[in-house]
C-alpha cells in the first residue's frame, strides 16, 4: 500500500493505525518511515540516548571505582599513576562522576526523556556533550598507555555519536517533536 506514513494516513479514516506504525500520520515526514527521527527518540523507547546514558554509567562506575581504590590508575589520566590512585586524583575522579552525570542529564533532557522543563535550554547547552566528548576522544587518542586507549575508545566515539547525533536531532518529547518541527 506504500510507506508507512501513506498507511498511517490511509488508516487515519479507518479508526487506527496500521501495525509497525508508532505516530500519528499528521506528525510523518514525506518518504520517512515512523521511528527514523534523528534524535533517536521515538514512542515505542529512547533509543540512542539511553545507549550514552548506559554507556556513561559504565564509565562512572569505573571512576567511582578508582576513586574508592580499585588499582586501576594505568587505565585512566594517561596511565600517570599505576596502580591506587593518590587522594587528589581520587578527587579528580568524582568531579568526573559529577561532569559525566551532567552531560549524560544534558543529552537526556535533549532527547527528552528526563528533566523536560530544561529540554528548550538543552537545545543550545546539548552541544556541551559535543565538545567534551570531541576533547575526551582525542585526548584518549595520544595518551600514552594503550591499556587506557582500548576501552576507552570505543566508548569515547559512542558518547560522541550520539551526543552529536541527539544535538542536531530535533527537540522531542516522549511523544514527538516540541520545537514545531515534524518528524
Amino acid at each position: 500500500m506504500g510507506s508507512p506514513c501513506e498507511q498511517a494516513k490511509a488508516a487515519v479514516g479507518g479508526g487506527g493505525l496500521p501495525s509497525g506504525c508508532t505516530r500519528p500520520a499528521a506528525s510523518c515526514r514525506a518518504g520517512e518511515p515512523p521511528g527514523s527521527e534523528r534524535s533517536g527518540v521515538t514512542s515505542a523507547g529512547a533509543g540512542w540516548p539511553t545507549r550514552y546514558a548506559g554507556t556513561t554509567a559504565l564509565v562512572v562506575a569505573f571512576q567511582l571505582a578508582l576513586a574508592a581504590g580499585a588499582p586501576w590508575g594505568e587505565y585512566a589520566m594517561g596511565g600517570a599513576s599505576p596502580g591506587t590512585f593518590p587522594p587528589a586524583l581520587r578527587v579528580s575522579a568524582i568531579v568526573q562522576v559529577a561532569l559525566l552525570a551532567l552531560l549524560a542529564v544534558i543529552v537526556l533532557s535533549r532527547a527528552g526523556i528526563v528533566c523536560p522543563a530544561w529540554s528548550r535550554a538543552a537545545r543550545w547547552v546539548g552541544w556541551l556533550p559535543v565538545v567534551v566528548s570531541t576533547f575526551s576522544l582525542a585526548l584518549n587518542l595520544i595518551t600514552p598507555g594503550p591499556g587506557e586507549r582500548l576501552p576507552g575508545t570505543p566508548a569515547l566515539v559512542v558518547l560522541l555519536g550520539v551526543s552529536l547525533l541527539v544535538a542536531t536531532g530535533p527537540r522531542t518529547s516522549r511523544t514527538g517533536p516540541t520545537d514545531g518541527t515534524q518528524w
